[in-house]
């Protein structure tokens, strides 16, 4: 009999497996097609154990729908662009493309052995010429539809990078690569018209069912429609009036002030005429724009000096201030404070020594608003003391719903909807990207590209010795002609935004080799993607942008109107966790090990004891990481999916163990000891066959639901009991290597290696990736015989299994025949039998 050898299984049924061309994906009429696609990873360089458990999930999928008779497209991509690679030139020399397509190397030949089902001839990285000149061809579409538009904005700027950073890209008011603080500054930008389809975007959210709810939560709440009243307030001076948006006009008697922001007209004129302004909105704008750094940076404030009217009491004069806290890109720049009921308003009003006037109170509790301002849900019922509509007892939206009325019908307001959502800009000071593929001209002004001179390529001979985008100083490439007139003209220097390659991939997918961005009739096929698995990280920008990204495309003629909508279903993985092994340095600070380094607790080398901190995320700065490529040369790449597939369901985060890979290895050798055992077997059928065969059909019930409904850990939990009872068994050799073929193909997506050899093994036709799934007989998971206890004065002592319809008097004489009933009586009559059916037999002797 031989051993169970993972690395010589698992080598040799990839080779066949290539060979074969099984996972090559073909559009067919004769077949369905199911599309599953896992977030495409970045080419850090070196896979993880969290690559291994969202790829083998994915895997499971694509591999059970194959065996169900689908034309399966499972491709596998590289989103390439990004700030990393230019920062490891910087920091190591070379050139990002070299560091870039090295680390692809390296994390393919890292997956492959993995034996993933995969169709690696569709594979491309977003930085491929092939790819972004699609993309180029895509944004010109966009452009010409109407769909993007240049302006200018403030955004947040990196100073030690130079360049713009997404809001996401702002950690604690700090870039996230550079560390940098993050200023405000107002560059001519790019942006794609999102915000057009605010409604569409929310409304088809109640048709995304296979999406797990809080990710359209946080979608629906990222989009942020609300009703509120749009007013102004007239300026003493007589001036142009300042207009507000607010979405709770119901405090309007607890006003403070009037707050502008930095960026409103009336500050930059104001900066023009006077050095203090100046001095002040310089100072706001080193600040970052993202809601994190406005509600932990410290509140800034500038009177102006200017006094507007209430409009409710002409008398009643409010300050205008400048104020670092309010944007420019929501509303109207401007607002009405209102610090009782706004805690940011609060904080500022106190520190400059404004009014704080409560407009409202808890129903039970009439204390003043001192350091805390009180801000109920607007569900809840609070008691008025100031309000002009005449309210006592209301909610918040009863009062919002009725001051808009009471404005409205007054003629100084209106309702207006407005949405969070700002239009999406794609403009990046970097090298590394997307050219943007138009051109400046002085004669024509902004020239889209032609079509036949993409792809615009980047330059390869750049050096990042200075800071900054190299494309602003490469005047080969940077200075061209003007594709209208001719005349010299210069490039456009900014590239696109790093979500604009993954808002599409999923579409190139379907024809990665085609010519234009996509082919209609293979997107026809293919599309939608009907099981989309990724990371909770991308639950609102990648795909809201995608969601996006799939409608412009249906409006350019690139993707059918069925795809607008391009996940059918989502599935977020939890993350891969290990205990943290630290010890501490002379000035206490934390020295972190790899676990390999420890063992019982303790430092090899010097026997030292380290602190554990448990089941924290894998983390190559906390150096609590698994090495994927180590655990498959030591056990196999089918114990490595097997273990995390099995050992917490696949949603929650799961922790990797020594001691589970070790046991989910010793667990698939004894499958492969057992399954040696039957195939040399030539027992003869008898009484226990059927038993076996019935628990075969529940199992394939089992395991197919579990696989279905990503209970992948249920599913196996049911294999190791279906092993447990395929070894017990007596039935007859023919039984049981039906029995251990049906085990192995329930086990193909998890351990396909392993069950290929099993089922050769055993006699399989072909490739047990190829054979039929097996489909339970539902008349073999009804069983027709039950297990019933006998109690002998009271003490349960034997147990014998009858039909379940068998007569009382039968059961009494099947029971009353048994060793250990003959044993009691000891060849006397029973005092009294008494059946209860389907239960027990109780015997009193």
């Amino acid at each position: 009999m031989s051993r169970y050898s993972a690395n010589e299984i698992e080598a040799k049924w990839q080779e066949a497996w290539d060979k074969a061309g099984i996972f090559t994906a073909k559009r067919t009429a004769d077949k369905p097609k199911y599309y599953v696609l896992e977030m495409f990873p970045y080419p850090s360089g070196r896979i993880h154990m969290g690559h291994v458990r969202n790829y083998t999930m994915g895997d499971v999928i694509a591999r059970h729908k194959l065996s169900t008779g689908h034309n399966v497209l499972h491709p596998m991509g590289w989103d390439a662009f990004g700030m990393p690679a230019e920062n490891a030139a910087m920091a190591i020399g070379g050139h990002p493309k070299d560091w870039t397509y090295g680390n692809i190397a390296d994390m393919r030949a890292q997956m492959k052995p993995l034996g993933l089902s995969i169709d690696w001839s569709r594979e491309f990285a977003t930085c491929d010429p092939e790819y972004y000149g699609q993309q180029q061809a895509l944004f010109l579409d966009m452009l010409d539809a109407g769909l993007v538009y240049r302006k200018n904005a403030v955004v947040n700027w990196d100073p030690v990078d130079m360049t713009v950073l997404a809001n996401e890209q702002v950690e604690n008011g700090r870039g996230w690569r550079s560390g940098a603080l993050v200023e405000r500054r107002e560059l001519t930008q790019w942006f794609f018209k999102i915000s057009e389809f605010s409604e569409e975007l929310l409304d088809a959210l109640d048709t995304l069912e296979n999406w797990p709810a809080k990710v359209r939560l946080m979608q629906e709440n990222w989009i942020g429609k609300s009703r509120g009243l749009e007013f102004a307030f007239e300026r003493t001076d007589g001036s142009a009036p300042i207009t507000v948006y607010t979405t709770r006009p119901d405090t309007l008697l607890g006003a403070s002030f009037v707050g502008i922001s930095p960026d409103h007209p009336i500050a930059k004129q104001l900066e023009a005429e006077n050095p203090e302004v100046a001095e002040f909105v310089s100072e706001c704008r080193k600040g970052g724009t993202t809601e994190e750094a406005i509600e932990t940076g410290e509140k800034l404030g500038f009177d102006t000096g200017i006094r507007v009217k209430h409009p409710l009491d002409p008398n009643w004069e409010l300050p205008v201030w400048i104020a670092n806290f309010i944007l420019m890109d929501y509303g109207t720049g401007a607002i009405f404070a209102c610090p009782a009921h706004d805690q940011r308003d609060l904080d500022f009003s106190r520190k400059y020594d404004l009014p704080v006037i409560d407009t409202f109170f808890a129903l039970d509790d009439d204390t003043p608003v001192d350091k805390i301002a009180f801000v109920p849900p607007k569900e809840q019922k609070v008691r008025w003391v100031n309000h002009f509509a005449g309210l006592t007892e209301a909610t918040g939206q009863e009062a919002i719903d009725a001051t808009i009325d009471f404005a409205e019908q007054a003629g100084w307001g209106k309702g207006v909807t407005k949405y969070r959502l700002r239009d999406w800009g794609l403009s990046r000071q970097r090298y590394w990207g997307c050219p943007i593929p138009v051109v400046h001209c002085d004669d024509c002004g902004v020239v889209p590209e032609k079509k036949e001179n993409l792809p615009i390529r980047l330059p390869d001979d750049v050096t990042f010795d200075k800071p900054g985008n190299p494309l602003d100083r490469h005047p080969t490439w940077r200075d061209c002609a003007c594709p209208s007139c001719g005349k010299p003209a210069k490039r456009e220097t900014d590239t696109m935004d790093t979500f604009v390659d993954s808002s599409w991939y999923f579409a190139r997918f379907t024809a990665p080799r085609t010519e234009t961005p996509t082919d209609l009739a293979e997107a026809e096929y293919w599309m939608n993607v009907d099981q989309y698995i990724g990371g909770i990280e991308h639950a609102i920008l990648h795909l809201l942008y995608s969601r996006f990204f799939a409608r412009a495309m249906h409006l350019t003629g690139h993707l059918p109107k069925k795809a607008i909508e391009p996940f059918d279903a989502l599935f977020t993985q939890g993350m891969v966790t290990h205990e943290i092994y630290q010890t501490r340095d002379d000035k206490g600070r934390p020295v972190y090990h790899l676990p390999e380094e420890v063992e019982d607790g303790k430092l090899k080398a010097t026997g030292e004891p380290v602190e554990i901190i448990p089941s924290a995320k894998m983390s190559k700065s906390k150096k609590n990481v698994v090495d994927p490529v180590s655990i498959i040369s030591a056990f196999g790449a089918d114990t490595a999916r097997w273990f995390v597939l099995s050992d917490s369901p696949p949603e929650r985060d799961v922790e990797w163990t020594a001691a589970g890979a070790e046991a989910a290895h010793k667990h698939l050798s004894r499958v492969h000891r057992i399954v040696s055992e039957i195939a040399a077997s030539d027992a003869p059928a008898n009484a226990e066959d059927d038993a076996l065969l019935r628990e075969m059909h529940k199992t394939i019930h089992d395991v197919t639901g579990g696989v279905e409904s990503f209970g992948f850990n249920a599913s196996i939990a049911k294999l190791y009991a279906f092993t447990n009872t395929l070894a017990k068994s007596k039935a007859g050799a023919q039984a049981k290597r039906q029995a251990a073929k049906t085990l192995a193909q329930l086990m193909s997506p998890m351990t396909p290696h392993l069950s290929e050899e099993l089922w050769q093994m055993l006699g399989g036709e072909g490739l047990v990736a190829l054979a039929p799934w097996p489909v339970a007989d539902e008349s073999m998971l009804v069983d027709d015989t039950v297990t019933l206890p006998i109690q002998i004065n009271g003490k349960r002592r034997a147990e014998i299994s009858v039909a379940k319809d068998l007569d009382k008097t039968q059961v009494e004489k099947i029971a009353l025949s048994t060793e250990a009933v003959q044993k009691a009586l000891d060849g006397a009559a029973p005092k009294k039998v008494i059946v209860v059916p389907g239960r027990i037999v109780n015997v009193v002797v």
